[in-house]
């Protein structure tokens, strides 16, 4: 299965999206929207910074976890990892947004 954006709609109304690898493990996740088309935009700022390392800004949780950032050119976060309990697989998590971003179809979910 290849890799994809999931866009829908959260409890509080706000649209978001997240980037699933082939394997269903979500690999990156966004704020949420106001707008639909904003949500959109987002992906496609994904898409366009995914293969930027400098882009990526790698840290570590109070809680001893690794995650990340990606942002924009802008500087503004455009989307989340999740917690890895080490810093080689939040690398891996990167290595994925990188690879998988730029061609994830889209797909919006309920």
């Amino acid at each position: 299965m290849a890799a994809k954006f999931e866009l829908y709609t959260d409890k509080a109304g706000e649209f978001r999206f997240r980037l699933k690898a082939g394997n269903g493990e979500n690999i990156l996740a966004s704020e949420g929207y106001k707008q639909k088309a904003s949500a959109e935009n987002g992906i496609e700022s994904v898409k366009k910074n995914a293969s930027e390392d400098d882009r990526y800004e790698r840290k570590e949780t109070s809680a001893g976890k690794h995650m990340f950032n990606l942002k924009a050119s802008n500087g503004q976060v455009i989307g989340t990892s999740q917690s890895y309990t080490s810093a080689s697989g939040r690398d891996n998590g990167i290595e994925s947004v990188k690879k998988n971003a730029p061609d994830a179809a889209v797909v919006e979910v309920e």
